[in-house]
């Protein structure tokens, strides 16, 4: 083995070997495992999230490939519409290309396929950076054409099964993406305004009513005034009408229990075309919708003329001047108020009325009247029953209770969007404004044509069945049977509502495949909580409708979010993203520097962001590896909690891998050419050591089992990394060497064999982590260890042997390693060179002392660097010594002779000294009034400082006293 791990060669080596043998197929053979890989957007690069969660899946299938599970691991991308458009719209933009609308439909979506080919590419070769074991052979879009017909299927089946309507309803609308958006796409920040307060006239003359509005541009749309039925003050003026201030129009007095009468005057104006309350109290009496605004959020032709044309800011301010200049401003307040803005355009979203494709899920009963159950029990009540029926668990399972409540509130969901990227809508429209759902434009005309008796129409035009829109209608055309033409929907579906059948449809759904019977349900799925709603509920609805009522899922794990080590949430606009290569390869500072500050949207936090990045990352990155990026991530998984990334602590894992790999080059010289005890024949002894560090193998592999089964990978890399690091490479090699030095052949034998099948049986333990140093460490050690096999992921993964579970021996390595520990406590505190040999008396020992003594003199002597030890009779007077202790028994490492006395106390006044200067600088910082303005975590820090600085200069004060007493 060479001397140091290099990870960049070992990575590449293995991630090729294992692709092209086939490690990552399914077996074929035992019972199925599978995870279906959340789809990364082709929207750029996966970030540390994904890295995190692709180390928490990887983990899981090596596991159960191990363990003998016929393992699929399926892979695969989104198209996300929105987003994906997006990113290459403003691609376009950047590059001086022409827009979108420029371009037109078929050209702009060239441009998007090339870039999710160089998007998905990138994805796809980090996915096998990090040694992600997926099935390659499977690896699926959500627009290959196989997906795409699962996705017209899902939405024609529901469609005629009486789930999905075409309405003309309000919606989130983003005017600059000019599209709708879901609830769980906008986001509402507290942001400063106005409320203002206007008079309303009443028709008759006799007064008026004051209403408030934060948005008086709405008002030209207002078709009521609502009041609560029973505030005494208007009782007698419902049902009379208000004159409407700047149109013709008299609008009604209503009561509805909806009324605060306790808000402002108690009266409130009611637009149904511009706001969701409103909208729903408007049904309720059934007030007509006037939409103001067009889709670009200017005023439309309809309203009054001084306002048509102007944005919606600009005309709110003509409509308050206006309004001012008739006497009908009562007042104007400053208002705080919840701003709705889209998470991705940022810009303000307006309630818009306008016709889209919803799926049913409040109905009780079909919504085209039709017999069957509607929405609610089809689609949602399912869905809720999943959780309380056992079929699927929530881990940490608190999150079920996120999950009812959305549930529980939903409403029917918008499943259209204005965009172009995306699968369009499988519905057409002739010339009297007839729809026509179908799995294809042929089966839209034929139903076109059959409805007017025309049937034989298509067969006389030769039209094939494969034959695009666009094909049929020229044929009509040229046989003067425009009328049956045919427009398909320009819309496309919510990139949700395609992914919500990614466990059926990637396994061949509609299809009943062998797959699909054999991996469906999967057996978990990793996300995170932030995508509970748009993902995880809506397949549970999608998989329990089409699959018979089975579950898509046995179990939901969800993950924490990964930030930066402050617990910032990692974004491009505050400078603080990691890329998961620039980890796992290193990163010089300026080069991360140019990262971070390249591309912003607001170019002039440039500054800041390099800034904290050159005082957070003053020298870049080191290289760490795949290995030690996984192993961090793992320990880190804190159940429920999210994960704080520093890459320092991945460094730190890196030494782990160096450990590793140290501690395999000592085994290897040690046992390599030599008698590792594989001939059953010769006998073999085992030493009290050999028996201690097998039985703690038998534990840690126990740990390991039960830390899988609850996702708790956290303790997993704990458990492994005290085992591997503290017990075997620190204790259990040196406890090997008297053996392998001074014991005989059969106790040799033994130790050899203990050093290679536990170290073997480590690696496997730790493969499903960290898979390439695991990998490649195991390929030397195996046959020495007489261990057969191509790969170490084709090997079972360690099962506790509780029969060699050795109370005794652990119990006798345990007072070992504390009297070794009493010695080098003494040594640390003298400053006694390691390799000096002391003199060793131990005083009060017990019978068992005594008894583990001589069993263990040989390595005490050896690992300790003392003389044979001498015990002291009850009756002996001990010199002056210094002193650590084991249970009862004291250690005594007589000091005369071994220490400069005068020397030594130099020494310590000096460090004295020092300490108490320290000590003083610290104290002052944290008795400053203007230290309380510090960040909590900065003054923790100074007062755990300022703690240890204490208790070391007290014992420094104690070691000087026993020094000054020889």
């Amino acid at each position: 083995m060479d001397k140091t791990f290099e990870a960049g060669a070992t990575e590449a080596h293995w991630a090729d070997y294992w692709e092209r043998s086939g490690c990552y197929t399914p077996s074929g053979v035992g019972e199925p495992y599978s995870i279906m890989i959340p789809p990364p957007n082709v929207t750029g690069t996966l970030h540390m999230g994904h890295a995190f969660q692709h180390t928490v899946m990887d983990a899981l299938i090596r596991y159960h490939r191990m363990r003998g599970y016929d393992t699929l691991w399926q892979p695969g991308t989104d198209h996300a519409g929105i987003a994906t458009q997006m990113v290459v719209e403003r691609n376009l933009k950047l590059a001086g290309e022409p827009s979108r609308t420029e371009l037109g439909r078929e050209r702009f979506l060239d441009k998007v396929w090339e870039w999710k080919r160089y998007s998905g590419g990138t994805i796809e070769s980090q996915i096998r950076r990090m040694g992600s074991s997926v099935d390659w052979s499977r690896n699926a879009f959500t627009m290959d054409p196989a997906y795409s017909r699962a996705v017209i299927e899902h939405f024609v089946k529901l469609h005629d099964d009486g789930l999905i309507y075409r309405g003309k309803r309000l919606v989130n609308w983003d005017p600059v993406l000019q599209t709708a958006i879901s609830d769980l796409e906008v986001v509402s920040e507290e942001e400063n305004g106005k409320l203002w307060h206007f008079r309303y006239p009443l028709a008759d003359g006799s007064g008026h009513l004051t209403v408030a509005t934060t948005r008086p541009e709405t008002m030209l749309g207002d078709t009521a005034v609502a009041v609560h039925p029973e505030d005494e003050r208007y009782a007698a003026l419902v049902g009379k009408f208000i004159k409407l201030p700047l149109t013709d129009r008299l609008i009604p007095i209503v009561a509805d229990d909806y009324v605060d009468r306790e808000f402002g005057t108690g009266c409130v104006k009611i637009t149904p075309a511009h706001d969701f309350n409103d909208y729903a109290l408007g049904q309720r009496h059934g007030l007509p919708l006037i939409n103001v605004l067009t889709s670009t959020a200017t005023i439309n032709d309809d309203m009054p003329e001084p306002y048509r044309g102007l944005d919606r800011f600009v005309a709110r301010k003509k409509v308050v001047a206006d309004l001012d200049a008739l006497g009908l401003v009562d007042k104007i307040d400053d208002h705080k108020l919840k701003v709705p803005r889209g998470d991705r355009s940022g810009a303000v979203v307006e309630p818009f009325l306008t016709d889209q494709w919803f799926v049913d899920l409040t109905r009780e009963t079909r919504h085209d009247g039709k017999p069957g159950p509607g929405g609610l029990k089809a689609i949602t009540q399912p869905a809720l029953d999943a959780f309380t029926q056992g079929k699927i668990k929530f881990v940490p399972e608190n999150w079920i209770n996120t999950y009812n409540q959305w549930l529980h509130n939903i409403q029917d969901w918008c499943i259209s969007r204005q965009l172009w990227w995306g699968h369009r809508i499988p519905a057409w429209y002739n010339a009297a404004g007839d729809v026509f759902v179908a799995r294809t434009p042929y089966d839209a005309f034929i139903q076109a044509t059959g409805a007017q008796g025309e049937f034989q129409l298509l067969s006389m035009l030769k039209v094939a069945s494969d034959d695009s829109t666009d094909a049929i209608n020229e044929k009509l055309r040229s046989a003067d049977a425009e009328r049956f033409c045919l427009t398909q929907d320009n819309d496309v579906f919510d990139t949700w509502f395609s992914s919500d059948i990614w466990p059926m449809a990637t396994l061949g759904w509609p299809d009943k495949t062998e797959a699909l019977k054999k991996y469906y349900p999967s057996s978990v799925l990793v996300t995170g909580f932030d995508i509970i709603f748009f993902w995880v509920a809506r397949m549970v609805m999608m998989g329990r409708y089409f699959m018979n009522g089975e579950v898509p899922f046995r179990e939901v794990y969800i993950t924490g979010l990964v930030r930066d080590p402050e617990g910032n949430k990692m974004s491009k606009s505050k400078g603080n993203v990691l890329d998961p290569l620039d980890v796992i390869d290193g990163i010089t500072l300026d080069a991360l520097v140019a990262k971070r500050t390249t591309g912003l949207m607001k170019p002039e936090t440039a500054p800041k962001i390099e800034a904290k990045t050159r005082k957070d990352y003053p020298k870049g990155i080191d290289a760490v590896g795949v290995d030690a990026l996984r192993f961090t991530f793992a320990a880190l998984a804190t159940q429920g909690r999210d994960v704080r990334f520093d890459a320092a602590r991945a460094s730190g894992y890196r030494n782990f891998c160096n450990k590793i790999w140290n501690a395999a080059r000592y085994v290897l010289l040690s046992c390599d050419g030599q008698d590792t005890g594989l001939d059953e024949t010769l006998p073999v002894s085992l030493s009290t050591a050999d028996r201690w560090i097998i039985s703690r193998l038998q534990r840690v592999e126990q740990e390991a089992a039960e830390h899988f089964r609850s996702y708790r990978f956290d303790l997993l890399a704990s458990a492994l990394y005290q085992f591997v690091w503290n017990e075997y490479c620190d204790w259990y090699l040196e406890l090997s060497k008297p053996a392998l030095q001074n014991g005989d052949a059969a106790q040799q034998r033994g130790t050899r064999r203990t050093l290679l099948r536990v170290l073997e049986s480590a690696l496997r333990l730790l493969h499903p982590i960290m898979p390439f140093i695991t990998e490649e460490v195991w390929q030397r050690v195996a046959p020495l260890a007489g261990v057969g096999g191509d790969s170490i992921m084709r090997r079972p993964y360690p099962v506790a042997d509780t029969t060699r579970i050795d109370d005794a021996a652990e119990a006798d390595i345990e007072w070992l390693k504390a009297l070794i520990l009493g010695v080098r406590q003494i040594r640390g505190e003298m400053d006694i060179a390691p390799g000096k040999v002391l003199p060793l008396l131990l005083q009060n020992a017990g019978a068992e002392d005594l008894a583990r003594l001589q069993r263990q003199s040989g390595s005490i002597e050896f690992l300790a660097r003392v003389e044979a030890p001498r015990v002291l009779a009850a009756d002996d007077e001990a010199p002056q010594s210094a002193t650590a202790l084991l249970g009862a028994m004291k250690l005594l490492v007589p000091m005369a002779g071994l220490i400069d006395k005068d020397a030594e106390l130099a020494r310590l006044n000096k460090r004295i000294a020092a300490l108490e200067g320290d000590l003083v600088k610290t104290q002052t910082r944290v008795d400053n009034p203007n230290f309380a303005k510090a960040p909590e975590a900065v003054q923790q820090q100074a007062r755990d400082l300022l703690a240890k600085q204490q208790q070391d200069l007290v014992a420094l004060r104690e070691q000087c006293l026993r020094i000054a007493a020889l």
